[in-house]
């Protein structure tokens, strides 16, 4: 799955170049680089890399952006998950950690908004690889759940200048995840309920677990809501 994610991310970019070196044939294109790195707020803090491709010549109406991403967030309920992934024992104190690394390629417009003298509508695929980490000290139990994703996003930026071109960045948008299998231990729960070693709820008749009830009990990115600030600067 993972492999298939990368293919297809790196596949996004080479067609996003070609057709920039197309434009390219056109006439002349001025191109330059710009990185740039932000942290805040992403459904728990965040952080991001970014690197962009700009096209000086204005051939085509966006800019060309490549970014990797770090949250950290709350993975879920640990009780629910120790039910639905592993068995109905309560003992031991629960810990519980979760993370998401999202990597997602922007097509950034820009589009003025409120007066600012540099903003821009940003627009792309996503992709999500999430893990939460669930312990139960006391209860011999030490068992991650993950993920992995596909969606969408958007958002808003603007730049503000300050010297030898390096820019303050303010940003912020939605990006939304569709359902995915979530796996744990030696179980899985599929959106179509095509289950692996589903857990017996012993409080509801012994009946299986379902997909929703692992969702449910489970975060895995869905909608990440994230307002970001940092710097941008030309390489």
């Amino acid at each position: 799955m993972k492999q298939t994610h990368l293919t297809f991310f790196l596949a996004l970019l080479v067609t996003g170049s070609g057709a920039l070196l197309n434009a390219q044939d056109k006439g002349p294109v001025q191109q330059m680089y710009s990185a740039g790195v932000q942290i805040g707020y992403n459904r728990g803090y965040g952080s991001q890399f970014q690197m962009t491709l700009h096209n000086g010549a204005n051939e085509l109406p966006f800019d060309l952006r490549l970014g990797l991403g770090y949250t950290l967030l709350n993975p879920g309920n640990a009780a629910d998950a120790r039910r639905i992934f592993i068995n109905n024992a309560t003992n031991g104190e629960p810990e519980k950690s979760g993370r998401s690394v999202d990597y997602r390629l922007d097509f950034v417009f820009a589009k003025p908004f409120f007066g600012l003298k540099e903003s821009y509508l940003v627009l792309g695929p996503r992709g999500s690889a999430f893990k939460g980490n669930f312990k139960y000290i006391g209860g011999n139990e030490d068992f991650d759940v993950t993920s992995h994703q596909w969606g969408l996003g958007a958002g808003l930026e603007t730049r503000f200048g300050l010297s030898g071109g390096l820019k303050l960045v303010l940003s912020g948008g939605l990006d939304g995840y569709l359902p995915s299998t979530l796996r744990g231990h030696d179980t899985a729960y599929s959106p179509d309920n095509d289950n692996v070693n589903p857990r017996d709820d012993n409080q509801n008749g012994d009946e299986e677990f379902t997909y929703r009830d692992a969702d449910r009990a489970i975060s895995q990115p869905r909608f990440m809501p994230y307002a970001l600030i940092g710097v941008n600067f030309p390489l």
